[in-house]
């Protein structure tokens, strides 16, 4: 079933039953600004370079929250041309753990081939298939990882981990050895709100009950 779009106007006018904001927050009221709040919005979303909470914006912009989440579908309504202007080449998407401006998923090929063109620190297919293992069968060891790839990875994880991609999660309480995990900001580079947006890719990978005593017959070869 198809909503109405919400009112861009209605959104951006002060909202007179909103939480009150303590004076010294703000030296000035981003109403009063060019634009108001919504152009007030757009110009922090522009300059983020990591998704930002509603909650935090808020803050920024010294506005209720629920206020600021009106403007975020309200803006991302507008940029997907649902009130009847053009669709724009960007897109607000709420990916992570808040929302952040990206180039629009319909024009990702060009896009992609401006990014990509002369590019030398692309993942490896070694890389590609190591993160997709840790993925979907997160937290796991390198040892698992290697059990399923049928190669060495300690080198491919700690590229995947210098890159921000995964991280250290704790430990496996039967071998002690390092358990590894996805990022906010592999989630981020994915453009997926959670890992639950993950294509159902899992049944398809081998049971890690299968290789039980990797990660004892690894330490043993070290």
């Amino acid at each position: 079933m198809s909503q109405t779009p919400p009112d861009l106007d209605a959104l951006s006018a002060p909202d007179a039953d909103g939480p009150a904001v303590e004076a010294d927050e703000l030296a000035f009221d981003v109403d009063d600004l060019p634009g108001g709040a919504l152009a007030a919005l757009e110009a922090v979303l522009m300059v983020a370079d990591e998704p930002i909470p509603a909650v935090r914006l808020a803050s920024v912009l010294a506005l209720p929250t629920d206020r600021v989440e009106g403007l975020l579908e309200a803006l991302a309504a507008e940029y997907r041309g649902e009130h009847g202007g053009r669709m724009r080449g960007f897109e607000l998407r709420h990916a992570g753990a808040g929302w952040r401006i990206y180039s629009a998923s319909a024009f990702a090929e060009v896009v992609g081939r401006f990014v990509l063109e002369g590019q030398t620190s692309r993942l490896t297919q070694a890389a590609l298939e190591t993160l997709a293992v840790i993925a979907y069968r997160q937290p796991v060891t390198r040892g698992q990882v290697s059990g399923v790839r049928g190669v060495n990875v300690d080198g491919v994880v700690r590229t995947l981990t210098s890159r921000g991609l995964v991280a250290e999660a704790g430990s496996d309480p039967s071998t002690g050895a390092v358990l590894y995990e996805t990022t906010g900001y592999f989630l981020e580079r994915m453009g997926l709100a959670s890992l639950d947006e993950l294509p159902p890719l899992a049944p398809y990978l081998p049971d890690f009950d299968a290789l039980e005593g990797v990660d004892m017959a690894n330490r043993e070869t070290r």
